[in-house]
């Protein structure tokens, strides 16, 4: 197997709402805000009119989209036995992702992350982590991870405690780790430990500006440019509209954005670009090419609503 993802398994529910909505909520647009109340949670789905339900999560989104490629990819996610988490697993399985995980009834639902979607096409999310933010290290299959060349990783698996120990197994077992930085917000509350996993125990590392900026403390993209030289790893990051760059080593390589497109909906933006650049990576494609993938599939998601081509 090319690729074998593990994360947290959960159901988007993908809805419209203006701006109003947000502040009322007392939510910060564009970040990804959790949820431990249920009941809290679900008072905040009453009265919104659903666009879109789809099996989710940053990594199976990557995952998906490397199938669509034609990759030989599998995932690794915690799911209940219960309605959401029998559409989950169906879900995968007709994207031709092998699952590693035999479902049963949990104390707690499958994992729901409610997207609202601004009109500004800004995406505000709030997720109710549910049974999925309780994967252990039982759930993580040593062999899987073993046979795939590179297991890719999300940093929202660290907002709670037994995942870390899941984490650190599939590190310890893998041939390479590649990991997104996942969301500023999960950044702040893990620098520490995201920082060490950088510099240590990642070979491939995703970010966005703002999240290796705020993880290095850096002023200014200079000086992410000379922290991710020293490294001598891969570090790619997406800059908005400044495009995508890849360092490594002294090798840093630059991509633009595609220009004119029509934006809709920019959930999963990142986790698609993953998704084109790993495609390159394990395709053997240059760092150019494999960041011109990345943009190329990023570009695409933006112009629909979700995050499944």
């Amino acid at each position: 197997m090319k690729v074998l993802g593990i994360g947290n398994a959960i159901v988007d529910v993908i809805c419209k709402v203006d701006d109003s909505f947000i502040f009322k909520n007392n939510l910060t647009k564009s970040t990804m805000k959790l949820f431990f109340d249920e009941i809290e949670f679900k008072n905040l789905l009453t009265n919104l009119k659903i666009e879109k339900t789809i099996s989710g999560g940053s990594v199976a989104n990557t995952i998906v989209g490397l199938s669509k490629l034609g990759d030989s990819v599998g995932f690794i996610g915690k799911v209940s036995d219960d309605e959401f988490g029998n559409k989950y697993e169906e879900g995968l399985k007709k994207e031709n992702v092998e699952y590693f995980y035999s479902k049963k009834k949990e104390e707690l639902p499958t994992g729901t992350c409610l997207i609202l979607v601004t009109p500004d096409s800004e995406r505000t999310m709030c997720t109710f982590l549910g049974t999925a933010g309780k994967i252990n290290e039982d759930d993580v299959n040593s062999d899987s991870i073993k046979k795939s060349e590179i297991i890719f990783l999300e940093g929202y698996l660290w907002d709670e405690g037994e995942p870390k120990k899941a984490f650190d197994k599939a590190i310890n077992n893998a041939n390479k780790v590649a990991m997104s930085l996942s969301d500023l917000f999960c950044v702040d509350r893990h620098k520490p430990h995201f920082l060490n996993l950088v510099k240590n125990k990642l070979d491939i590392t995703f970010a966005n500006e703002q999240e290796i900026t705020s993880l290095i403390e850096a002023k200014k993209f200079e000086e992410v440019i000379n922290f991710s030289k020293q490294l001598k790893k891969l570090i790619i990051i997406t800059r908005g509209e400044k495009g995508a760059v890849a360092i490594n080593g002294d090798k840093v390589v630059e991509s633009d954005i595609q220009k004119n497109l029509k934006i809709v909906d920019l959930t999963g933006a990142g986790d698609l670009f993953a998704a084109g650049f790993l495609h390159g990576y394990i395709n053997k494609l240059s760092t150019k090419e494999c960041l011109e993938k990345g943009t190329e599939m990023s570009s695409r998601i933006i112009q629909q609503i979700g995050a499944r081509l």
